[in-house]
């Protein structure tokens, strides 16, 4: 069946991979930043909402004062004032609103909702990369252990051999040379085990602090070799492996990207950011007023006769400015020109992406069929070779390059499977599957939420979290 692109890793089959995905999405430093970043942006947006509306503010005070006897009226024959000490109590209220005549307040809310949006896109943006690294990395884990297996296996047959050209060397069957190459040949092979170990140990460390866990938390669970994860869903009459991808018209990728949708938003901002800048050319008009209670005692304080107010428009609008104004009018306008480059490129990229991932996966594909082709013709050659020089009709040096061939074709076979693995993630990932789950995937979804599609993390992958 073909899977939706939304949990596009589903489609490998592996319970520990989903696992890794769950605990991935829950616990991911980077995602925990782009959150933020989203909370950060909404904030912002209120803040230029409630530039909308009027600020009110409210205050009491309370002042005792002298007056002094050496000025006028305190002065000597200045009336009863001089050297008067005296109390004020004061309570009341402030207001102030500038009224959006030219719609900058407004423009301003525009550019903050759109940079809303463009963080949340930015999150799921991280959330699609994260995704595929985990699956790229756990990829290039279970084929470095398929590699250290299969270094394992030649080298017990190689080593096997050994045993038998010395064997045949005591019997005068063989010579030292033989002996010898057969020897270096199990040595090489050795040697290639620790590096291959050594990168499956770093995928795990990797994997890991992607799950924001410690470097080694997901050794004792992942150390054990298991088989690399594949999305294939069968095998065409002509031998070639395929998989179903939902990949659907440009216009859907378009709207399923997140950089995509990032860069339109983005645009969008940048855009509302010039009627802000425009506006500021205009006069701006505020309403101000004050109502509140005044009185030297605080007995009178409430009452109706100690009132006072006042309220009256204002209008500012700068006359000489030498060229400020104008100024960031061409900055955002640059600004704008600039977003709507960086989003003609962004698609381009994005259709570049999918179609430099589609050739890859095929070719992919292609390479399989003829290595494991090449593998089932080198696994007879080593038997042949084998059989023949136990019987003393075939010289030592072919029994060699047939066990060393073998040795390549699997390898390479391996990383075969691991890069068709691979460029399938990175075609999931060129076509912007995975952010859907953001609201699936989360620590207080409970199973059986209506309209949501829960995940579980298997116990083999949390029992080390600690």
């Amino acid at each position: 069946p073909a899977y939706h692109l939304s949990d596009w890793w589903t489609s490998f089959h592996d319970p520990v991979l989903d696992g890794l995905i769950v605990r991935a999405v829950r616990a991911n430093p980077d995602l925990r930043a782009a959150e933020a970043r989203v909370r950060q942006a909404r904030a912002q947006r209120m803040l230029a909402h409630a530039g909308l509306f009027p600020t009110v503010n409210t205050g009491g005070s309370y002042a005792r004062s002298r007056t002094s006897e050496n000025t006028v009226p305190g002065g000597s024959g200045g009336g009863g004032f001089a050297g008067r000490e005296s109390d004020l109590y004061q309570a009341g209220f402030d207001a102030l609103w500038e009224v959006d005549v030219f719609g900058g307040q407004r423009r301003a809310e525009q550019a903050a909702s759109a940079n809303v949006a463009a963080s949340i896109e930015d999150r799921r943006d991280v959330l699609v990369s994260l995704l595929a690294e985990v699956a790229v990395n756990y990829i290039d884990l279970r084929a470095s252990q398929r590699q250290v297996a299969i270094a394992r296996a030649n080298l017990q047959s190689q080593q096997d051999t050994l045993d038998l050209t010395r064997a045949k060397l005591k019997a005068g069957a063989a010579t030292e040379l033989d002996v010898a190459r057969a020897q270096a040949q199990v040595q090489t092979t050795a040697a290639a085990i620790p590096t291959l170990q050594a990168a499956s140990r770093q995928a795990i460390h990797l994997l890991s602090v992607l799950l924001g866990l410690a470097p080694d938390a997901l050794v004792p669970v992942l150390d054990r070799p298991a088989p690399i994860p594949s999305g294939l869903a069968g095998v065409t009459k002509t031998g070639i492996p395929e998989t179903r991808v939902p990949i659907g018209l440009p216009s859907d990728l378009l709207r399923r990207r997140p950089d995509i949708r990032r860069a339109e938003r983005q645009l969008a901002a940048a855009t509302a950011n010039i009627g802000v800048a425009v506006a500021n050319l205009f006069p701006q008009f505020s309403l101000t007023g004050s109502l509140g209670l005044q009185s030297d005692t605080f007995q009178d304080l409430g009452h109706f006769s100690s009132r006072y107010w006042s309220i009256g428009p204002s209008i500012s609008w700068p006359m000489l400015d030498f060229g400020r104004l104008r100024a960031n009018v061409n900055i955002q306008n640059a600004v704008e020109e600039q977003a709507a480059a960086a989003y003609e490129k962004t698609v381009l990229t994005a259709l570049q992406e999918v179609e430099d991932a589609l050739v890859a996966f095929g070719r992919a594909q292609q390479r399989r069929q003829a290595l494991a082709g090449a593998v089932a013709s080198n696994e007879r050659a080593v038997q042949l070779s084998r059989q023949l020089y136990e019987q003393g009709a075939l010289d030592f040096l072919s029994v060699l390059q047939a066990q060393r061939d073998l040795y390549t074709a699997q390898d390479a076979l391996a990383q075969s499977d691991r890069d068709l693995s691979t460029n399938l993630v990175a075609l999931y990932k060129a076509l912007g599957g995975g952010w859907e789950i953001e609201g699936q995937i989360h620590p207080t979804t409970q199973p059986g939420e209506p309209g949501r599609r829960t995940y579980t993390i298997p116990a083999t992958v949390v029992s080390h979290e600690k």
